[in-house]
């Protein structure tokens, strides 16, 4: 995250009425505006078992949830695409525009 140059905040909560683990990341570039939200358990086993993914990017009013990684990295991949496009498209609005070629009058 560092080599991005984005800074986070890191946060273990265990509620105390629930056997659900919560972690709460948080990051961003100039502030902590995105947040990721990972419930999860334990099985009997004592393998980790993921029950839900809470994630809000730039303070999204609801959140996207996933029960799955496979599911988040899907939508994050999309969600940079769209991005990446959307810079791209707007840079190409912001280029000059080449003067029209006018035949010489003769």
């Amino acid at each position: 995250m560092r080599d991005n140059d984005l800074t986070y905040k890191k946060e273990y909560i265990r509620p105390m009425m629930t056997p659900e683990h919560v972690y709460i990341f948080r990051f961003g570039k100039h502030k902590l505006n995105n947040r990721v939200i990972i419930r999860y358990s334990h099985t009997w086993t004592g393998r980790l078992k993921i029950n839900e993914i809470d994630v809000r990017l730039h303070h999204q009013h609801h959140p996207r949830i996933f029960k799955t990684e496979r599911d988040l990295i899907i939508y994050l991949t999309n969600h940079l695409e769209k991005k990446r496009q959307q810079a791209g498209d707007a840079k190409q609005n912001e280029a000059p525009a080449t003067p029209a070629e006018h035949p010489a009058s003769e």
